[in-house]
């Protein structure tokens, strides 16, 4: 069973197009019909359900583009959703559902970048080397979307990810990055783990949401215990057993759980333990000039001394300086990551 979610495809066609209005708030309704009517635009109010017929879908969000910015304001614009379809009579409790903000087909031209990367899968994959310390070699390599515009440069995963959030798109952008990191690390032949961030709100069924995640590994005959899977923004998961299902759905297929930014986004230390993962990142606000603050050091070591007692890797990231390095080495690290050994890169760094 495919995830309509993660498989959405929104576009605007150059065709003819019924485009329904609709909004609970009476008033706003009456706002957007006396809007169109001073733009002259034919309009037919049938219950509060606000009809328009277009030659050519396109051009009238691109024409009207302008006027709905200055004449409804954000909160507006998001209160009143569309439906397009091909037939006048079409209109259902299920078009409801699928009706989109206003804001939305505004988004599609002011981002008009970000939806041709996700529409066309223009995505790629940059690599940053994770050194074991014990033997200061390579022990995998974290995975950093990046989206390919038509031009051919890149859009960085802040950008990508602010517009994938404002879009409700965060559903099938996080598929994407999940298999063009499997795709592109089998590409460029890693043999050592590959780490691959996901965003746990993204998935509301494992079984379905990361099914086609499970496929690819399986494709590209990657070992599942070289996967490492790395939660990112669990402090915004509020259903703590919804992440402890996916986290164990990923554990039954082999795959390894780290947990990134830890001792900035959980709110204690038990939920760490009860997440019980094989890696935690430790994050790099922590790391960062820890060699000169005593109070960093000493939580550094409290989250190193727990994660010892539980059996838990520590990787420390955001290393930038030798000074740093030694530091956290000093006080107990298993895997280290960070610019002061290599920025990420196209091409893996094969050797540090």
């Amino acid at each position: 069973m495919s995830c309509s979610k993660c498989n959405e495809k929104f576009i605007l066609k150059n065709s003819f197009g019924v485009l329904f209005f609709v909004s609970e708030i009476e008033e706003l309704v009456k706002k957007l019909e006396l809007f169109f009517n001073n733009l002259s635009i034919d309009c037919e109010n049938s219950n509060g359900l606000l009809i328009i017929k277009t030659k050519d879908v396109y051009k009238f969000f691109h024409k009207n583009l302008e006027k709905f910015k200055n004449h409804f304001n954000e909160l507006e614009r998001n209160t009143i959703k569309i439906f397009i379809s091909d037939n006048e009579k079409s209109f259902t409790i299920q078009s409801i559902l699928k009706a989109k903000p206003l804001q939305r087909f505004i988004n599609i031209f002011d981002d008009q970048d970000f939806f041709d990367i996700v529409n066309n899968e223009s995505l790629t994959a940059h690599f940053q080397p994770i050194i074991d310390v014990k033997n200061n070699q390579i022990y995998g390599y974290e995975t950093l979307s990046r989206g390919v515009k038509e031009d051919g440069s890149l859009m960085y995963p802040d950008i990508l990810f602010e517009k994938s959030k404002r879009n409700d798109y965060n559903f099938k952008l996080d598929r994407l990055c999940r298999e063009t990191a499997l795709k592109t690390a089998a590409t460029k032949k890693i043999h050592q783990k590959v780490f691959i961030n996901f965003i746990p709100t993204s998935i509301y069924d494992p079984e379905f949401c990361l099914k086609s995640t499970e496929k690819w590994a399986k494709q590209l005959e990657f070992d599942p215990s070289q996967i490492v899977f790395e939660v990112v923004e669990t402090e915004l998961v509020k259903d703590q057993r919804h992440l402890k299902n996916i986290l164990e759905y990923y554990r039954l297929q082999n795959f390894k759980i780290a947990l990134d930014d830890v001792g900035e986004g959980y709110s204690s230390l038990n939920m760490l333990i009860e997440l019980k993962p094989d890696i935690i990142k430790i994050d790099r606000n922590i790391i960062n000039s820890i060699n000169t603050n005593h109070l960093k050091q000493s939580v550094y070591r409290a989250l190193f001394n727990l994660s010892k007692e539980h059996n838990i890797t520590v990787l420390a990231e955001g290393i930038e300086t030798k000074e740093e390095f030694e530091t956290i080495k000093e006080i107990g690290v298993d895997l280290a990551q960070g610019y002061y050994f290599a920025k990420p890169s196209s091409e893996p760094i094969r050797k540090i």
